[in-house]
């Protein structure tokens, strides 16, 4: 089976360091890999500003997929401190994502990959 992975421009230096492809399309699907909202490399003191940088990550990996956020099917969001934070997430999701609302699992954990960040964002989309 051949992986038709998609490495935007600015995620290439992770891609080699990391050995993960931000997303990979199959089969009419792309499953991007977890977004961590950070600015110029560092977690935002505003949960907000980190969970919109998120958001925008992801909308940049499907973009470079040949997608937008309204062919997202399905995302899973990753919390540290969900009941402090769930209600601006849902607030800055809004901003990003409109009717007809996509499935959406949120799941409380103690750390992520990125030291003080909040929030991790896994998405499957259809390719259009």
């Amino acid at each position: 089976m051949t992986i038709d992975i998609v490495v935007p421009e600015a995620l290439k230096k992770t891609y080699e360091r990391m050995h993960f492809a931000p997303a990979v399309k199959h089969n009419g699907l792309i499953m991007c890999s977890g977004v961590i909202g950070t600015v110029d490399g560092k977690v935002p003191e505003k949960a907000e500003d980190e969970f919109r940088a998120a958001w925008q990550g992801v909308q940049y990996t499907l973009q470079a997929a040949g997608a937008e956020l309204t062919d997202i099917l399905d995302f899973t969001s990753y919390h540290v401190g969900m009941q402090e934070h769930i209600m601006a997430f849902v607030q800055v999701k809004d901003e990003f994502l409109s009717d007809p609302y996509p499935a959406w699992s949120a799941i409380g954990t103690t750390e992520l990959a990125m030291p003080n960040a909040r929030v991790e964002i896994r998405v499957t989309a259809r390719q259009p």
